[in-house]
């Protein structure tokens, strides 16, 4: 079991933090038997199948570098001229094997940890010139298993090809009995076919690899309960904290339902345990609105802004609770109290008018019916 610098046994898998970290310092997975194969799978194919397009073009090439006349014998600066052409004339013909061969080199080498650019991975290290450090890696664990594959692809790709050869045996004799020039086309496509044989054992070999490096990389990146808990603290920030902002946005919220508390029409009472603020508009509301609610003390201060700003109080204990628990605040009042709060502005509306206008004193209707639903709390 892999164990950190304290001892710790990292039972964990990575979390997402600790593979993004990893991939920014330039550790990602690679797989060297991938590229491998990939390379030379590509550049073996890509030789046998342009072989004869590469051949007449390397023997043109050849051909015009010996066909000189007798003015360019003399001429001192044509050597200078036919070796740049000749080179110009190699390079494109040999341009497709080379552009294949950098496309396979390149993907191969991150289609398992994908594009990865760290400055931190480039930056010299003095600990990587370390002899002692470096006999370390050769004869650890890993050192090991990188020697005992080794070993395990020589004995493979060397059984594979004797076995080819072995197989191909008669062909290759069946040569002397043709002509020079049958005889060699015959061997250019038996050693290329050969040869794409041979490489395709490499496809064993990445197919084993692959899966291991993956499963390797996040052995390494595995972590501690301990080192998860920290990362946590980090990303999420302290218990302490987290709470001390909840409370700091509680503060906020509810100043600023206070503020909305002299809007009111009418505050109804529990009468201490709760207080709900409603106001309604009918030319801009379709329904009574909650501004403000609480308990105890905040049920309190409710009724003291209230007061303050001569909201009317209205004590209305199931009223009041039915409100308080089934609606939210800054949103309308809910379909079933609709009768119960008309009855109850309607008193208020009466009192306003009451006090500005005088008459007949109002009465609070006695019949402020809650449907069943409402007359007890969800937690209940």
């Amino acid at each position: 079991m892999a164990e950190n610098e304290n001892g710790q046994e990292k039972t964990e898998q990575p979390s997402a933090k600790r593979l993004l970290d990893a991939k920014r310092k330039g550790q990602v997975p690679r797989s060297r038997e991938l590229n491998s194969m990939a390379v030379t799978m590509i550049g073996v194919t890509t030789l046998v199948v342009m072989s004869n397009a590469i051949g007449d073009g390397l023997s043109q090439m050849m051909s015009e570098s010996f066909v000189l006349t007798r003015e360019q014998i003399f001429d001192i600066n044509i050597m200078l001229i036919q070796l740049g052409d000749r080179f110009l004339q190699m390079m494109v013909t040999l341009l497709p094997f080379f552009l294949l061969v950098v496309v396979a080199a390149i993907f191969s080498s991150v289609a398992l940890g994908g594009f990865s650019v760290s400055s931190e991975a480039l930056a010299p290290k003095l600990s990587k010139l370390s002899p002692l450090k470096g006999l370390k890696r050769v004869f650890s664990a890993r050192g090991l298993v990188e020697m005992l594959k080794a070993l395990a692809k020589f004995i493979f790709i060397g059984g594979v090809t004797i076995l080819l050869l072995w197989m191909s045996l008669d062909k290759f004799l069946a040569l002397h009995g043709m002509e020079i020039s049958q005889a060699m086309e015959k061997l250019n496509s038996l050693i290329g076919w050969s040869v794409i044989l041979m490489t395709s054992t490499l496809i064993l070999i990445a197919a084993i690899d692959v899966p291991f490096q993956l499963w390797d990389h996040k052995r390494q990146l595995k972590m501690t309960r301990q080192e998860l808990r920290d990362e946590l603290k980090e990303t999420e920030g302290k218990p302490e904290v987290k709470s001390r902002i909840r409370q700091l946005q509680r503060e906020m919220a509810q100043k600023r339902m206070m503020q909305e508390v002299p809007n009111a029409d009418v505050i109804v009472t529990n009468p201490t345990h709760y207080a709900v603020a409603l106001k309604y508009d009918p030319q801009t509301m379709h329904a009574p609105k909650l501004l403000a609610k609480g308990a105890d003390l905040v049920a309190m201060t409710i009724r003291e802004v209230g007061a303050e700003a001569k909201v009317p109080v209205v004590e209305s204990p199931m009223l009041a609770r039915a409100i308080y628990f089934h609606t939210e605040l800054n949103a309308f009042i809910p379909a079933g109290l609709y009768l119960a709060v008309a009855r109850l502005l309607a008193y208020v509306f009466q009192l306003r008018a009451y006090r500005t206008e005088g008459g007949e004193y109002p009465e609070l209707p006695d019949d402020l019916s809650i449907p069943e639903e409402y007359q007890h709390s969800p937690e209940v």
